[in-house]
């Protein structure tokens, strides 16, 4: 075990892992290696010299009063639990028969050599350290992904199960996108690039490391949004809120602080660039998006677009609206299969009730006499220019 140290290294550059965490389950594999060749109860300390390269494994006895229930501890042997002396601890009598100037809470200290157990140790230390290193992988890939969730992941379609749940290679690990979090009616195969929202990274016993990927929630469109407009990415356009019904219909609610930015124009683009990109992507998913107001009933009532509402009555306690709108809206505003309504009350958080009245609703349009009317007919301030 000469030049242990420098296969650690070898490792960790070639698992890509930092030197540090490498070393630290260099320690945890000596640790457990010493335990397995003594007793589970005794207490090892690993001192390692990088310059040197060496390391050092010494096994500690802290004394204790006599009376000290640490000085005995329970296993599980054969499937039954037992109270064993401690070989962390020893009595301060029993102690001093080896030296009387030791006190409460002095630390004994024997070098365990590894090499005086042969093949065994070294096959022992082998295992641990395999253990120890894949660990520690797991770990970096963990914190790594971790950072990433709720942003958009590309990758390859590697399979699909029985179970239509689609496999997807991305980066070091491997995401998987199940039949629930497929939007409805869309296929994969094998070899096909794919985008997903990076939901949740787990491990499974069977499966190990995984990541849990979604084409159907809220935050994917909205994370297609950021991508797609430079002023949601910027932060100069907020998403407040979005509600979808995947691969049908979706409303985003948008806003800006900026006087001269419009959000709506920004997030629909020239001749609706932008948002045919996004909708492109969702499987031809409409989206709708309208203007945020903090105001209840102005967000609710744009939020039932493009239906055109008579009055609104909103208890904010309950969190309910009741609408009153004529005839000819009300097919508007709850859409085919109730899709519009269904939408506009998950994006608020108002249980929307329609409340049906006489009449014919009309937006007030700014008609081509309105503006007109507004022009001034005195040129007498151009006058100056012509002279």
């Amino acid at each position: 075990m000469e030049k242990i140290l420098d296969i650690i290294e070898a490792i960790a550059l070639e698992k890509n892992l930092s030197r540090e965490s490498a070393i630290d389950a260099f320690k945890e594999a000596l640790t457990n290696t010493a335990k397995k060749l003594s007793s589970p109860t005794s207490t090892f300390e690993v001192m390692i010299d990088p310059n040197k390269k060496t390391y050092e494994i010494n096994k500690v006895i802290t004394v204790v009063k006599d009376d000290d229930e640490k000085l005995y501890t329970e296993i599980m042997k054969e499937g039954k639990t037992q109270e064993v002396e401690s070989d962390s601890f020893i009595s301060l009598s029993d102690a001093k028969e080896f030296d009387e100037s030791i006190e409460l809470g002095d630390q004994l200290k024997e070098e365990f050599v590894l090499e005086d157990f042969g093949r065994t140790a070294s096959a022992n230390l082998f295992k641990e350290l395999e253990y120890h290193i894949q660990r520690r992988i797991e770990q970096d890939l963990f914190e790594k992904y971790k950072d990433k969730i709720g942003t958009v992941m590309i990758g390859n379609v590697s399979r699909i199960d029985a179970d239509e749940n689609t496999y997807v290679e991305i980066g070091e690990l491997k995401g998987v996108l199940t039949l629930r979090n497929r939007i409805k009616g869309e296929k994969f195969k094998h070899g096909d690039t794919i985008k997903a929202l990076l939901r949740y990274v787990s491990v499974d016993p069977r499966q190990g490391l995984f990541l849990e990927l979604t084409r159907t929630s809220p935050k994917f469109l909205e994370a297609l949004m950021a991508k797609e407009v430079p002023e949601i990415e910027d932060g100069v356009v907020e998403i407040v809120g979005s509600a979808r019904i995947p691969g049908e219909r979706a409303k985003l609610a948008l806003k800006t602080d900026q006087a001269n930015v419009d959000p709506i124009g920004a997030a629909v683009g020239v001749k609706g660039v932008r948002i045919n990109a996004v909708s492109a992507e969702l499987c031809g998913e409409n989206i709708d998006c309208i203007e945020y107001s903090p105001i209840p009933e102005i967000y609710i009532t744009r939020a039932l677009s493009p239906a055109i509402t008579k009055s609104i009555k909103v208890d904010q306690a309950k969190k309910k609206a009741v609408i009153s709108i004529t005839s000819d809206q009300k097919a508007k505003a709850i859409g085919k299969s109730g899709i519009n309504i269904r939408l506009a009350s998950m994006l608020t958080g108002y249980a929307i009730e329609l409340n049906e009245v006489e009449g014919i609703a009309e937006r007030a349009p700014e008609t081509t006499e309105t503006m007109e009317a507004e022009k001034t007919t005195d040129t007498s301030a151009l006058a100056d220019l012509f002279k």
